[in-house]
């Protein structure tokens, strides 16, 4: 009886994990760049033909661990897939179309400067000249300098990531891309960290101008999952009700007889 207990609460944790991801994705709906989320769960079954299955041990007799049946959180990833563009017409309003990143100077408020990586191109120019993210960190070139070009002339941008301005190449912009994107991790302020093991490779993205790549949720999907997820959770607590129920009368009423 009390197992039944245990599974229906690993449910509910499982769903409230679930709607804490869903929910980030659609408080960043309107995140440029943005890069929803979602869950994996493991169900009892599964965790154990895997561990009976486990060779690593050459079959010596081995504890199979604790076995508390029900579901048990997987691991959270990122859908990498690209979004769609919103046309803006300004020139520093870039999206990348393909895999690859923005290379961004960050500096945290130790004064420790990284590089970090960003899929947001709503850049712009400062009084200074030099390119800019909206929160003020400077967009890199590919010699991994600050770029910086005569605010009062016109400049464009190509495909390849180069700033034409008075006829003449003034910059490069870095685009990076990653043989394995399960080194990179979520930093904050629409940035992303690469972690030790992250390898760098050549961009296939191209960069268009006056673009940029909206978030990649669904309202529509996100909405619909976010019911599944309260039917589920409202499924687990009925559980919980009407074990509550039975042990109310058995320990209550079947003792009295």
């Amino acid at each position: 009886m009390v197992k039944g207990l245990y599974t229906a609460y690993t449910g509910m944790v499982n769903e409230q994990k679930r709607m804490d991801i869903l929910t980030n994705n659609l408080a960043n709906l309107d995140t440029t760049g943005f890069k929803k989320e979602g869950s994996t769960s493991k169900a009892f079954g599964d965790i154990l033909n895997y561990e009976i299955k486990d060779k690593s041990e050459f079959y010596l007799t081995k504890r199979l661990g604790t076995v508390n049946p029900g579901v048990r959180i997987g691991e959270t990833y990122t859908d990498w897939n690209e979004g769609p563009f919103k046309e803006t017409g300004n020139t520093f309003d870039l999206a990348l179309s393909g895999n690859g990143f923005f290379n961004i100077e960050f500096t945290d408020k130790e004064g420790n400067t990284t590089t970090k990586y960003s899929r947001d191109g709503s850049f712009t120019l400062n009084v200074d000249g030099a390119l800019v993210t909206e929160d003020g960190d400077f967009v890199l070139d590919t010699a991994g300098n600050h770029i910086t070009i005569d605010p009062t002339h016109y400049a464009e941008v190509n495909q390849f990531g180069e700033i034409w301005q008075d006829g003449a190449l003034a910059a490069t912009i870095a685009v990076t891309d990653f043989e394995n994107y399960d080194y990179l991790e979520k930093y904050g302020e629409n940035l992303y960290n690469a972690v030790d093991g992250a390898t760098e490779q050549d961009a296939d993205a191209r960069v268009i101008s006056g673009y940029l790549e909206q978030s990649n949720v669904n309202t529509v999907s996100e909405m619909v999952n976010m019911i599944a997820i309260q039917r589920q959770y409202e499924s687990n607590q009925k559980v919980i009700k009407t074990m509550d129920s039975s042990l109310q009368i058995a320990c209550n009423d079947l003792g009295k007889v």
